[in-house]
């Protein structure tokens, strides 16, 4: 049950994700959520460094989806459009739905989309769940939803039980603490 939760891989920013791994890895489309991913929570802002990262993306022929928990469409809408790339709100990742639906915008399957998210118990779980690649990144911001805090305290405990009982994948999963 454990592996459910374990990442294909970690980074400490979308920045520090290769994208020449991903094209080696055969992987054409990207879900990727959006707060404390792509910008700091409800944050409307996009970093120089993330908007060159989707640049770069996107001249390698990978497509990108935002699959946001996010309830607020324009919240969502407001940094997708500015990227050009198609979103979903309401995701209520980790269940598969909103998953799917980002594959099938960007016409893709399980074998050729990867997760990028922040969250063990979202972003990880839901990707792992329909065995797509799955990518754990650093949250950008401490600052977050009050629920998200409680679910960060409950991380520690299953990184602590992956580091010690599910060493198969061999990562070295960490958070701020």
């Amino acid at each position: 049950m454990l592996e459910l939760f374990s990442p294909t891989f970690q980074a400490e920013s979308l920045n520090g994700i290769s994208i020449e791994r991903l094209v080696r890895d055969g992987i054409r489309g990207l879900i990727i959520d959006l707060d404390n991913t792509m910008t700091p929570w409800n944050d409307p802002e996009i970093s120089p460094g993330v908007q060159k990262w989707f640049a770069e993306l996107q001249a390698a022929g990978i497509q990108s989806c935002v699959v946001s928990n996010n309830k607020h469409r324009g919240r969502v809408a407001v940094v997708a459009e500015k990227l050009g790339i198609p979103f979903v709100f309401r995701a209520t990742k980790p269940r598969g739905r909103a998953f799917r639906t980002g594959m099938k915008i960007m016409q893709t399957g399980p074998k050729d989309t990867a997760v990028i998210g922040d969250q063990l118990f979202t972003d990880i779980l839901g990707g792992n769940r329909l065995n797509l690649y799955t990518i754990l990144v650093v949250p950008i911001s401490k600052h977050e939803f009050v629920g998200t805090r409680f679910l960060r305290w409950m991380e520690k405990i299953l990184i602590w039980l992956i580091k010690h009982f599910a060493p198969a994948k061999n990562i070295a999963l960490k958070r701020p603490d």
